[in-house]
């Protein structure tokens, strides 16, 4: 096959992997605590010979989390929790801890605080949240601390990966990092509100347009490529 023909094939599956990428922020535009991903392209060279000629291919398959902080909606829900700056909540989940900016909480019959999933709300030092039984009403502070009829009881933990962690999305809005997270200790907390999606939908959109086109463009560079090989195949066996 033509060098031509493989870079421009390599280029043609990263737009796809792209497109995959730019369609799944676009279907979580709604969702409370989403954030939004992007593809990161990258130049990979091959040797093409011992002169040091190389061949250039495109690599697409990594990805990268946009952090950036979403509008907040007040709900009045006293387990509605949002995370107003950087930070986490971090969950237990049966593949271990997990890092969440969706703050939608309910108490489980036994009184442990959890998302709709069934995965428990840790605290500053990694255990569960429990809500005392008989609570008539939970307050959270702007620090997490947890508070019920004038007492406290305990505190939301905050926590943040460390600067070169490598952050991976993993159910959702759940993610995974390679490294241990840590406490952020001056955390604002603000009960009754959830964040929504960080998910632009009108610049989704756009770069799916844009997306679209370039295939388009490169699939028409591949038909041109093939006709041109046909035709010099045709002509060497005449």
């Amino acid at each position: 096959m033509d060098n031509a023909i493989y870079a421009t094939l390599t280029r043609q599956t990263g737009l796809m992997n792209e497109m995959r990428v730019v369609a799944n922020n676009i279907a979580n535009a709604g969702t409370t605590g989403f954030r939004r991903e992007g593809v990161i392209f990258a130049e990979h060279l091959t040797a093409l010979d011992r002169q040091g000629d190389t061949l250039s291919m495109a690599h697409a398959k990594g990805r990268q989390v946009d952090l950036r902080q979403a509008a907040l909606t007040q709900t009045n829900n006293s387990f509605d929790l949002a995370i107003d700056g950087q930070g986490f909540f971090l969950l237990d989940t049966p593949d271990g801890p997990r890092m969440t900016r969706a703050g939608a909480f309910m108490p489980s019959p036994e009184g442990e605080l959890m998302t709709a999933d069934g995965h428990r709300l840790l605290d500053g030092g990694r255990a569960p949240i429990i809500i005392p039984a008989g609570a008539s009403r939970v307050a959270v502070g702007a620090d997490g601390t947890l508070s019920a009829n004038g007492v406290s009881f305990g505190r939301v933990g905050v926590f943040a990966p460390p600067e070169d962690a490598l952050i991976t999305h993993d159910g959702g809005t759940g993610f995974a990092v390679d490294a241990d997270p840590q406490p952020v200790e001056d955390a604002r907390i603000r009960q009754g509100f959830l964040e929504e999606s960080n998910v632009d939908p009108v610049f989704e959109i756009t770069r799916m347009i844009e997306i679209q086109r370039a295939y388009e463009l490169g699939q028409s560079f591949l038909d041109r490529e093939d006709q041109r090989i046909r035709n010099a195949i045709s002509s060497m066996t005449r």
